[in-house]
């Protein structure tokens, strides 16, 4: 039977692909996630889930960075997990949110302090002015946070990705792959069992 809930299916292979040892899965939250500029350029790069629930997946980013300035000009993305041990895939399509302030503070508190400070001092996207220049801002923002807290850069922050299309793909060796394909409709999913 084909569990009727995309989300709480998520969660049990989330689970599972966690438990496998590090050295053979080195991290099963890295995700594809693909966006599209304002012009309709498409550009995909490799993330991190930070949560999910019944509203969305979650990853940060710094809004001035190319993944940052599309999903503000068009907030639709995809995301893609493939955790290869297992041979599973899973795709999700829709709409993109900004996470509520109190969501990305508390966040932002939980990372290492380097992490934070390299919030601060990286302009995402942007040249290096020279082959030193990160070095010295991590410097700079190091200093002006030294004994203190490092707070969250407002331009920093939380996307959720809300979810109109998940779909589950699992590997077969006869290449006949089994793909379930869930799409909201109102408060619940359409399930559809698909072609490989």
């Amino acid at each position: 039977m084909i569990p009727p809930d995309p989300i709480e299916r998520f969660r049990s292979v989330y689970a599972f692909a966690e438990k496998i040892d590090r050295s053979i899965l080195p991290d099963p939250s890295a995700m594809a996630l693909g966006t599209v500029d304002e012009g309709g350029e498409p550009s995909v790069r490799i993330v991190l889930l930070k949560a999910f629930d019944d509203r969305g997946f979650v990853f940060y980013t710094n809004y001035a960075g190319r993944k940052g300035r599309d999903l503000l000009s068009n907030p639709k993305a995809a995301l893609c997990f493939y955790w290869p041990t297992i041979d599973v895939q899973v795709r999700i399509e829709g709409t993109v949110t900004k996470v509520a302030e109190k969501e990305a503070d508390a966040y932002f508190a939980t990372r290492h302090r380097l992490s934070q400070i390299g919030a601060w001092a990286s302009r995402q996207s942007e040249p290096l002015e020279t082959p030193t220049a990160l070095d010295e801002r991590v410097k700079k923002y190091e200093i002006e946070f030294a004994g203190k807290d490092v707070p969250r850069p407002k331009y920093w922050s939380g996307f959720r990705v809300s979810p109109e299309r998940i779909e589950f793909w699992k590997g077969k060796p006869n290449r006949l792959h089994e793909r379930h394909l869930y799409t909201r409709v109102g408060a619940g999913w359409k399930i559809e069992t698909i072609y490989p």
